[in-house]
């Protein structure tokens, strides 16, 4: 059965409207892969003697005692990034298939994940490296063993938590304040996070621990969503409370404040919209990394202005760049009606500019770090609502991937929305601000640098209406093609 399964998702996808697209973010991630893998595995190699040699430190005990935040830091990324096997559940539920074969299928495609695996690329080395150097080989592999139950277990916790924030965002509270908590000498929880990883060398059978629990998580796992893998139960979208909201207010704006109240709707009621307004917020902070002066690559003029850029586009790239597919759901219904597509796309272009509005006055604690900083930011706003809000919305007309907004994040279902078209018409948001700062940078004065950014906001949005006639035009091309991805439900 499962080469059955196996056999129907290679259908699906050489039959797929985007098999173009899909193959070219093949092999994008293939090559994004093949970097991670060159990381983590000279990580693996280079740890231990930097370590040993140039820390001074035993490098196992060292790598035991920071491994927790490792673990955590991969449980957030796995939640924000890792993204659950797509399978069409529902025609199967009324065939002849058992449901445990259907449910083991689909956890067992988590276990293959370039999550689970990339670890590998680390630990593998680092273990051959401690084998090398004399440590005990079959203490060694429990190590190795427990080490690697725990990404798995993290594999697992990821499923389970997936539709459930009650869970991940008081335990990432939490690790948050001990994380600070440590940085400021106020609790140090490596002192007892420690010698459990370490145990798993130095004490007989302790490794079997994570072990035991991983098998406990997928039986979580497999009974939770066995459970609810029911047409009219599991499958079936649930309200416990009916509630209205009319934003009576935005009557005024007439068919534009028509589709402003459904996109509020949205970023309210749906998870999945809701985290873009989440990674907003953090996009703010990223900055901190650039104008702190902690890393000394970020130090160049081109990468203050990329991060000028990113905190305040934190809505608009993670927002903006599903744009129309947040409406893929009802978008042949939509199409099908008297509506502009000028209003449509305003209407998204005005969300973007308030969300960018509101980021830079938000960022207005960066003054600390002097106004030539906040100057980049506010630089990097002008240059988001007058260029980069049009290139958003362009190269929506090339998404072709839906989203299933009844399904968010969950188990068995998500689609991350790609096209190569989009790639090569994103590469100006952030070249040409980088490029047009360092210009004036190094010509004359950082001053001219922040004129010439702001400059091309400017012109963008003075020539709005113009941008905007052409990329309608573009969205009419694509209108048909982009209403028969639509209808492709995996």
């Amino acid at each position: 059965m499962f080469k059955h399964f196996i056999t129907l998702e290679w259908k699906s996808f050489i039959r797929s409207a985007s098999l173009g697209t899909n193959i070219a973010m093949k092999i994008i991630m293939g090559l994004a892969a093949l970097y991670f893998i060159g990381v983590f595995t000279l990580a693996g190699v280079g740890v231990f003697f930097l370590l040993k040699n140039e820390a001074n430190l035993e490098p196992l005990s060292t790598v035991n005692k920071f491994i927790i935040y490792y673990w955590v830091g991969d449980l957030v990324i796995r939640y924000f990034f890792q993204k659950m096997p797509v399978m069409n559940i529902k025609p199967l539920l009324t065939l002849p298939i058992k449901r445990n074969t259907i449910v083991h299928f689909t956890l067992g495609k988590t276990g293959i994940s370039f999550f689970n695996v990339i670890h590998a690329f680390f630990f593998v080395p680092f273990t051959i490296v401690l084998l090398l150097n004399d440590y005990s080989t079959l203490n060694v592999l429990f190590w190795h063993l427990g080490i690697l139950a725990m990404i798995y277990a993290n594999n697992f916790i990821n499923v389970l938590i997936n539709n459930r924030d009650i869970f991940f965002y008081p335990v990432l509270l939490i690790v948050g304040c001990a994380g600070l908590s440590h940085y400021f000498n106020l609790f140090d929880i490596t002192v007892y996070t420690g010698p459990f990883f370490q145990s798993f060398y130095t004490t007989n059978f302790v490794f079997l621990v994570p072990i035991v629990v991983t098998i406990a998580l997928y039986y979580f796992a497999f009974t939770y969503f066995k459970s609810n893998l029911n047409i009219d139960t599991g499958l079936a979208k649930k309200s416990d409370e009916a509630k209205t909201e009319n934003y009576t207010w935005l009557n005024q704006f007439g068919t534009l404040g028509t589709f402003l109240k459904n996109d509020i709707r949205l970023l309210r009621r749906n998870k999945r919209s809701r985290t873009t307004l989440i990674m907003s917020v953090v996009f703010i902070f990223y900055g901190l990394l650039f104008y702190s002066n902690s890393i000394e690559a970020y130090q160049s003029p081109a990468m203050q202005v990329f991060a000028g850029i990113f905190v305040t586009g934190g809505f608009l790239f993670t927002f903006g760049q599903f744009v129309p597919s947040w409406d893929s759901s009802y978008y042949q219904l939509m199409m099908s009606q008297n509506i502009q597509y000028k209003e449509y796309l305003s209407s998204k272009w005005w969300l973007m500019v308030i969300a960018t509005t509101i980021s830079t006055i938000i960022a207005s604690f960066y003054l600390v770090f002097g106004w030539q900083v906040y100057m980049l930011i506010v630089v990097g706003a002008i240059f988001n609502i007058g260029v980069n809000s049009h290139l958003v919305l362009l190269a929506g007309a090339f998404v072709k991937t839906p989203i299933d907004l009844s399904q968010a994040k969950g188990a068995f279902g998500d689609k991350q929305a790609f096209n190569i078209k989009t790639m090569l018409i994103s590469l100006p948001k952030l070249v040409l601000p980088m490029g047009l700062y360092a210009l004036g940078y190094y010509i004359y004065s950082p001053n001219v640098g922040l004129i010439l950014v702001a400059a091309a906001g400017i012109l963008g949005f003075a020539f709005r209406n113009k941008v905007f006639s052409l990329i309608e035009k573009i969205y009419k091309t694509e209108k048909y093609a982009t209403i028969a991805a639509y209808k492709q439900k995996n």
